[in-house]
């Protein structure tokens, strides 16, 4: 039986990967699946070349010390490309890797299909060539991106955001509480510092900073911390109750969050959760990062609203007293601030598309690895 190779090289992706995986079992696709994943991906009947355990880094600096590793993966992966039992491969986000990957296959005559395609509007534009080049199909997940990716010559489909499957069980405000222990008179402020352990290290003292400034303006104020599960922080630090791996329950428990920049921010849109965002990195990957990236907003929930809906904090604009202030109002129910937000934010989710995005982005796998790389 011939295979689909995926690769993903981190949760988020291992997560996007294995509703695909699914998907394809669901719908009894001829093939083995193989790859590149996580916990997730091996769940849902994937048999695992590498665990994401061994490659998930962020940041410029840290990537370094990785590249042997990958090296050597990319090798393996080339030789079970050039045995011929390759079907399709299946690239999930993780771009510096992935792109090698989608030219060492294209280079063979394997069709590649990207889904969840590098960030080229925020920076590095120049990859468009090369996604051009080398990828036979992408499935794009944000509204804006294919548009733009069918204007360089790349086969874009939007599928929708994977976020709004697991939205379609979210709990309501009421169950939400009950599960974390909230009443229904609680105010509730939800912690959202990163889901890799050098964001929460970055990142942890000014959230807590940021939560007893409120502490102090808003009597009883109840606060939660959400973690990846994998994550762990020191109580010395963070004296507020963690919850691991149950972010829309969080989101939905809470009347406000504040949150590190990233997928978060949308999950926030989804559940209809007011927030403030922030962002803070190493001062040599920042001093980078202001020389690469080319959008005026990090939000993802900004970017797909157009403009600054969600207030920004990044680097040295980090200050807990004005965050706290930007936070207060959205803590408040019957504030204006909070009610435009709330307006704001289901704009941003009805944008994201309909939920189905791992089983249209399925399709799309199964669609090429029968037709070959015909069409290039």
């Amino acid at each position: 039986m011939r295979e689909i190779l995926f690769v993903a090289g981190e949760s988020s992706g291992d997560a996007h990967a294995a509703g695909v995986a699914r998907e394809l079992i669901a719908a009894r696709a001829p093939y083995t699946l193989v790859g590149i994943g996580g916990d997730q991906m091996q769940a849902a009947g994937v048999e695992l070349i590498e665990h994401t355990r061994r490659l998930a880094v962020m940041g410029f600096v840290e990537v370094l010390g990785t590249i042997p590793r990958h090296w050597a993966l990319l090798q393996t992966l080339k030789r079970r490309l050039r045995d011929g039992n390759v079907a399709a491969v299946v690239l999930v986000d993780y771009p510096d890797f992935n792109m090698i990957v989608a030219s060492a296959a294209t280079e063979i005559g394997v069709p590649v299909l990207y889904y969840i395609t590098p960030q080229v509007w925020a920076w590095r534009p120049g990859r468009l060539d090369k996604l051009a080049k080398t990828v036979t199909k992408a499935a794009v997940i944000l509204p804006f991106e294919e548009k733009l990716l069918r204007d360089h010559g790349i086969d874009a489909t939007f599928v929708g955001h994977p976020l709004l499957d697991r939205a379609a069980s979210l709990p309501d405000r009421a169950a939400a509480r009950t599960t974390l222990g909230f009443t229904a008179d609680d105010r509730v402020l939800a912690l959202f510092p990163g889901s890799r352990r050098q964001e929460v290290e970055l990142h942890l003292d000014d959230f807590v900073a940021v939560a007893r400034e409120l502490e102090r303006r808003i009597a009883g104020l109840k606060v939660v911390v959400a973690l990846a599960p994998h994550v762990t922080i020191d109580a010395g630090r963070c004296p507020y109750p963690n919850v691991r791996s149950a972010s829309f329950t969080v989101l939905r428990a809470a009347d406000a969050a504040f949150c590190k920049s990233g997928t978060t921010t949308l999950e926030a849109a989804v559940a209809g959760c007011p927030l403030v965002v922030a962002y803070r990195m190493n001062a040599l990957n920042y001093a980078v990062a202001r020389w690469l990236v080319k959008v005026a907003n990090i939000g993802l929930v900004n970017l797909i609203a157009g403009h600054r809906l969600v207030p920004e904090f990044v680097q040295d604009d980090l200050q807990p007293p004005r965050i706290a202030d930007a936070l207060e109002p959205l803590l408040d129910l019957e504030s204006p601030e909070r009610r435009e937000m709330v307006e704001g934010l289901d704009a941003v989710r009805a944008a994201l598309g309909s939920p189905g995005a791992a089983r249209r982005a399925a399709s799309l796998v199964t669609d090429l690895a029968q037709r070959g790389n015909r069409g290039r």
